[in-house]
């Protein structure tokens, strides 16, 4: 079980979400890039920095963030779903079809990697 967010970081997050709400999208992402170099492991800063970046149109640092996501969550189907769709939009269609598959395989009840 992860380690629970230090608060600053809780706020930091929840700000860059309300950003996103309102549209203020680079603002999110500066946030987000703030939480994960805070807390490297924190997977949903990482899914939502790569979702910001991605509707920004800045698909290969999308991808990035999507790639570190599913490292932390290898088992986790939305990063995969994600990961799959930032793939799609910077037109790498064998990378977004390898990345579909693990998220069905996940959604199918199996597993990517074994858990630790």
């Amino acid at each position: 079980m992860p380690e629970p967010l230090p608060p600053e970081i809780e706020i930091l997050f929840d700000d860059a979400s309300g950003d996103i709400a309102i549209g203020e999208l680079d603002a999110a992402i500066d946030k987000y890039r703030r939480c994960v170099a805070a807390v490297p492991d924190f997977f949903d800063g990482w899914h939502a920095l790569g979702m910001a970046l991605m509707k920004t149109g800045r698909h290969e640092e999308a991808i990035a963030a999507g790639l570190r996501a599913t490292e932390l969550r290898p088992n986790d189907q939305l990063a995969w779903s994600s990961l799959s769709m930032f793939y799609v939009r910077n037109h790498q269609i064998k990378e977004a079809e390898s990345a579909g598959v693990k998220a069905r395989i996940l959604g199918w009840g199996g597993k990517i990697a074994k858990e630790s």
